[in-house]
């Protein structure tokens, strides 16, 4: 597990299926895993699929998601590994919810979790999910 901001970390399958108490939400966004969240969590899951192309709607749903809960308390993001698709979600939310650039989300994000490797198509992805917020 990796903490992105105070309120935002990234982690793996295993992360999710056994958080520690400390996380009270969890947003699982992988395609090829389901669990049982723990009795206290406040849990979701968006099924984006390993190495595909960033999906806009996706990642508005994601952000809505997110915006609700994250700045409320520690908020896990997980994948299969904790690299990609989770990654791109944080991604999404600091940008389009925080106002941050890109390019400093990506530099944050690649300092904090080793390894990271966002999803193909991720900014223009986000550029879309910002235009949709606008016009919503």
């Amino acid at each position: 597990m990796h903490q992105i901001t105070d309120n935002l970390l990234v982690g793996s399958i295993i992360d999710a299926e056994e958080p520690p108490p400390t996380i009270g939400t969890l947003l699982l966004v992988a395609e090829e895993f389901t669990i049982t969240p723990a009795a206290w969590m406040d849990y979701h899951r968006i099924p984006f699929r390993e190495f595909a192309k960033a999906d806009p709607l996706q990642l508005m749903e994601a952000v809505r998601w997110l915006q609700l809960r994250a700045p409320k308390g520690r908020t896990l993001v997980c994948c299969r590994a904790g690299m990609g698709r989770s990654v791109s979600v944080i991604m999404a939310y600091l940008c389009c919810i925080e106002g941050r650039t890109y390019d400093e989300v990506l530099k944050l994000v690649l300092a904090r979790r080793p390894g990271a490797m966002p999803l193909p198509n991720l900014q223009v992805a986000i550029e879309q999910v910002r235009q949709l917020r606008r016009v919503a």
